[in-house]
């Protein structure tokens, strides 16, 4: 595992990489803000997600079980329509596997789930979430957009997050957090008739809460 940024000039968290999705727990280290799984999708899979018709991508929005992910999931794929099939299946097999890996990191049962299909500027500021962490995968289109900042200005440079790799954020709600120098944003893209499919999972410590 490495840092891309370890400890920003202004003395505030930066960005891990890593190639293992044992090593997520990075996100963790008093240094790191956020961490990326540097992997790429199968081929035949990314030719297959890309060009399915918009409608036919899934989405919604949930609170659930962790255990529950594959039905539920499941269920989102039928609702867009999305014909069975092994391409399917490894869709639904790998958000399962990132809700299980997010789940033992923040050692949560309850989760809240999105599948969204983007085709606007979604959160195109640069900010912190007002969470204590999140994952987000980029499945098709272009992936989240991240920079460092100094007082919460836009970054200077910009850095966009693989299509197919996974990006785990701390939040504002992070507790004992060394500050976070890390923004982020979905990247813009109105007008230019791509659709995005993302997925953002966030951890429920009170469910009550949620209700």
């Amino acid at each position: 595992m490495i840092f891309l940024q370890k400890v920003l000039p202004n003395g505030t968290a930066g960005i891990g990489v890593v190639q293992n999705p044992q090593d997520l727990n990075m996100l963790t280290h008093p240094e790191c803000a956020g961490v990326i799984w540097q992997r790429d999708m199968p081929s035949p899979f990314q030719a297959w997600i890309d060009g399915l018709e918009p409608d036919h991508l899934p989405s919604t929005r949930m609170v659930m079980q962790t255990q529950d992910v594959r039905a539920a999931v499941l269920n989102a794929c039928c609702d867009a329509g999305m014909e069975n099939s092994a391409h399917r299946q490894h869709l639904i097999n790998d958000i399962a596997g990132l809700v299980h890996r997010f789940r033992d990191i923040m050692d949560v049962s309850y989760m809240r789930l999105r599948l969204d299909r983007v085709t606007t500027n979604a959160c195109r500021k640069f900010h912190v979430d007002a969470i204590t962490a999140r994952l987000v995968c980029t499945y098709r289109g272009t992936g989240t957009q991240y920079g460092t900042s100094r007082e919460h200005a836009d970054p200077d440079v910009i850095h966009t997050v693989p299509t197919g790799a996974p990006v785990l954020l701390r939040g504002a709600l992070w507790p004992q957090q060394t500050p976070t120098g890390v923004l982020h944003r979905s990247p813009p893209i109105e007008g230019s008739g791509e659709t995005r499919l993302v997925l953002v999972l966030d951890p429920i410590f009170d469910l009550e809460d949620e209700m």
